[in-house]
């Protein structure tokens, strides 16, 4: 993924919506938004992610609809190597000693094999 510049406050709140519902009109967006800007505001902040190139824009009908220019994994991939790096020191270990603390109850049997699998898989591959 390409470096793109950073994002201020509220362009992180309407990159977050978006990536959860995967395309939105500026409608929906401010709808979604604690304490929503203006419309015009919502709009301003929809151009400049455009421009920044982190969203693109289709028509449809009147409005335009908006959607992120990099996937969901490739911003998840990011996101997790900031908190590693920035809350854990770069350490896998202390990240998913960290997830398994936060799990609600217990994980299931079938979770457990998935992740031992998925363990197995990384040292087969020497990772």
């Amino acid at each position: 993924m390409s470096r793109l510049s950073p994002l201020s406050r509220r362009e992180r709140q309407v990159m977050d919506i978006l990536y959860e519902l995967g395309s939105a009109s500026a409608a929906r967006i401010r709808k979604r938004m604690a304490d929503p800007p203006t419309d015009s505001a919502v709009r301003s902040i929809l151009r400049i992610l455009v421009e920044k190139r982190h969203l693109q824009r289709k028509p449809d009908g009147p409005r335009y609809i908006y959607f992120p220019t990099a996937s969901v994994s490739q911003v998840r991939r990011s996101a997790m190597h900031h908190v590693l790096r920035t809350f854990f020191g770069g350490s896998i270990e202390g990240g998913v000693a960290t997830l398994l603390e936060l799990r609600d109850g217990d994980l299931t049997p079938e979770e457990h094999e998935r992740i031992r699998a998925m363990i197995d898989r990384a040292a087969e591959e020497g990772r």
